[in-house]
């Protein structure tokens, strides 16, 4: 078994494809015709999006919805860069909100947090060096 998918249910799944596009580089690997679904091509695992009503016709009921309004949801998708604050930039200047500044972890990381347009959390950090030990 290996990790494939992670997706993500939005609004609008062409503006949200369009965005990580634009803000990260990422390049469109499928869209649905019904553009009710859409996978970008971000490394090994695929960074996907599906729309609400797509959601709500697999699950058959109501699920919480992201919101830009509404208080952070309890995860993430973080993305790894040697060139933080030019990546963290080029997302603000592409829509992304800041939702947290840069800052060095005390393990030598350095972190930031922004928000896409529909309130999904996107951690943009440097690679951690492990220590072996």
């Amino acid at each position: 078994m290996k990790y494939g998918y992670t997706i993500f249910y939005v609004e609008d799944v062409q503006k949200t494809v369009a965005f990580y596009e634009k803000a990260f580089g990422f390049k469109i690997k499928f869209i649905t015709p019904e553009t009710d679904y859409g996978e970008l091509i971000s490394g090994e695992t695929t960074l996907s999006f599906a729309s609400h009503e797509l959601g709500k016709a697999n699950f058959g009921r109501d699920f919480q919805l992201a919101s830009i309004r509404e208080k952070a949801y309890t995860m993430e998708i973080a993305f790894v860069t040697e060139n933080i604050t030019e990546d963290f930039d080029k997302a603000i200047e592409a829509g992304a909100l800041e939702f947290k500044g840069i800052e060095e972890k005390p393990w030598g990381q350095k972190v930031g947090y922004l928000k896409d347009h529909n309130g999904i959390i996107i951690e943009i950090c440097t690679p951690i060096s492990y220590q072996e030990s």
